[in-house]
């Protein structure tokens, strides 16, 4: 048997410390969980949400909407913790409905938060993020990917961050490290409030949030200069993929 010479091998290389990671929509559903899994590795979550998250944890109430706001959120937040070192853009909301029976209003709102809320906050991370070499992780969505009926505002919406991100990624390539996460639908609060027809059923296959964080972890401890682009983590038997 031939033994194969490793001595020129170059060393593998540590992965990253998980550091201040900026987590938006942090106090619930995806977002929780990933702050709990920062915690948990031994990084520093802090959270950019309409809501305070549970528990002691450094935040800044903010309306994603208002891409000022969001801006000015995260000067606030770096003020309290120091600059980011990752940022993970997980706030998101929908307005299920044809776009007949959806007000402009609503359907624009969804948009602002979805899009504009991660561009006004990545925009704002980056000068940190540069210095540091750090991380962006979006969140998309299987139907960034598919179109479906009754959902025009958040599939544009999650469309739309696919896009930016892919474009963030060759535009920043070298200097910041972007990944696009594409998440199926998972066991939270983000299907909450809507009608039956729009609910998922009491057999749906959803993953567990506290997985899909794994996910992010995987990608915030790349070594600089190593990048996953994009991650599509999902429950096996749920639908919305392929």
């Amino acid at each position: 048997m031939t033994q194969l010479d490793t001595s020129t091998r170059p060393a593998a290389r540590a992965p990253r410390e998980i550091g201040t990671v900026f987590v938006t929509g942090g106090a619930s559903g995806l977002g929780a969980a990933v702050v709990e899994a920062v915690a948990a590795a031994g990084g520093r979550p802090a959270v950019l949400d309409v809501t305070a998250p549970a528990g002691d944890v450094p935040h800044v109430q903010v309306d994603l909407s208002d891409s000022a706001a969001a801006a000015a959120a995260v000067e606030q937040l770096v003020a309290q913790v120091g600059p980011p070192t990752a940022v993970v853009t997980a706030a998101g909301t929908d307005a299920c409905g044809t776009l007949a029976d959806i007000d402009p209003e609503t359907w624009e709102r969804v948009v602002r938060v979805n899009l504009f809320g991660t561009v006004a906050v990545v925009r704002a991370c980056l000068p940190y993020l540069e210095e540091s070499r750090g991380t962006v992780v979006t969140v998309a969505s299987t139907l960034g990917l598919k179109g479906v009926s009754d959902a025009t505002a958040y599939c544009a919406s999650k469309f739309a961050v696919r896009g930016f991100s892919q474009a963030l990624a060759a535009e920043l390539a070298g200097r910041v490290g972007v990944t696009l996460l594409v998440p199926g639908g998972m066991r939270t609060p983000f299907f909450d409030g809507r009608t039956e027809q729009y609910r998922p059923g009491p057999d749906a296959d959803l993953n567990d949030p506290a997985d899909t964080a794994a996910a992010v972890l995987t990608a915030l401890r790349q070594p600089v200069g190593c990048e996953i682009r994009e991650m599509l983590v999902m429950a096996s038997g749920e639908g919305s993929w392929p």
